[in-house]
């Protein structure tokens, strides 16, 4: 499913930029999380790449069926009604010490917010983990890997970097990306 993905979109025009970082372990961001459909697409860049990738999901999507192959898929199911479920499921998942990539949405949400959830880099800080920037802009058709970035106890240093690479990144819907910040 996620190479005939990579190829749908690549005879749609759009193109895959970046690469994977030389690390075992990271932690990927994708922004802008603007739709649905993000998703999907964030699926096909991980097959172009040749990621195995995990991702944390609400408890309440992996029931049935559904919740087999979102499990299949990498997907860690999380509480998000209860605080530090999120850090702690990350934590857990890369416990084993072996090779993990875990891709999170820092807005936490597909629709416009306010700020950033802080999760992603408190997780990277507390293993010490390079966070990399994954992108989708919907008006330039491209999908892509940024720079990899350790959080190293500055978190506002790194979201200077964030600011920086995703200013021109919009997402597939625009006007629902939120700003790059931890603040509201």
């Amino acid at each position: 499913m996620r190479r005939l993905s990579a190829w749908y979109l690549r005879i749609r025009g759009w193109t895959f930029e970046g690469g994977l970082p030389n690390e075992r372990r990271f932690i990927v961001i994708a922004y802008p999380h603007t739709t649905n459909w993000d998703f999907f697409v964030f699926l096909a860049a991980l097959s172009h790449f040749d990621l195995d990738a995990h991702f944390l999901g609400a408890r309440g999507l992996f029931v049935g069926p559904f919740g087999w192959y979102l499990r299949r898929m990498g997907g860690i199911p999380v509480d998000p009604a209860t605080p530090g479920d999120s850090v702690r499921a990350a934590v857990d998942a890369f416990g084993g010490g072996g090779p993990m990539v875990l891709v999170l949405a820092p807005e936490g949400t597909r629709a416009r917010t306010s700020r950033w959830r802080t999760g992603f880099s408190r997780i990277a800080d507390a293993l010490d983990l390079p966070v990399v920037m994954a992108y989708i802009d919907g008006p330039t058709k491209r999908i892509g890997l940024g720079p990899a970035v350790r959080v190293a106890g500055d978190a506002d240093a790194w979201m200077d970097t964030a600011r920086e690479f995703y200013a021109d990144k919009h997402g597939l819907k625009p006007h629902n990306r939120g700003p790059v910040s931890f603040e509201a």
